[in-house]
């Protein structure tokens, strides 16, 4: 079973079973998590999309906060001596799909 399931603004493809991270979600590690806004599902070749889909993700979160890459937005302006360096790391959150319902 296949679904699109639509998780913080972004959609992700999802399958029972997988792993996945996703932009940082409320919980701590162990608590379950339930999506609703699922855009499409294959069902062994049923397919629904749109409003047809009558569906639920389950999942469980496995790591409550992991920190991505280090992101670094340089500016500078030649021969001005401008220069400025600003940096993140986008916080993650693990999850692992249990059933799709």
């Amino acid at each position: 079973m296949l679904a699109v399931v639509k998780i913080a603004g972004q959609q992700f493809k999802v399958q029972e079973g997988q792993s996945l991270y996703v932009p940082h979600l409320q919980g701590k590690t162990g608590d379950k998590v339930e999506f609703s806004d699922v855009l499409f599902v294959d069902n062994a070749g049923a397919v629904s999309v749109g409003s047809a889909v009558k569906a639920t993700v389950k999942a469980e979160i496995v790591s409550d906060l992991v920190q991505g890459d280090k992101v670094i937005a340089f500016k500078m302006k030649r021969r001005k001596g401008f220069r400025k360096k600003h940096g993140h790391r986008t916080h993650y959150t693990r999850i692992k799909i249990e059933s799709i319902a």
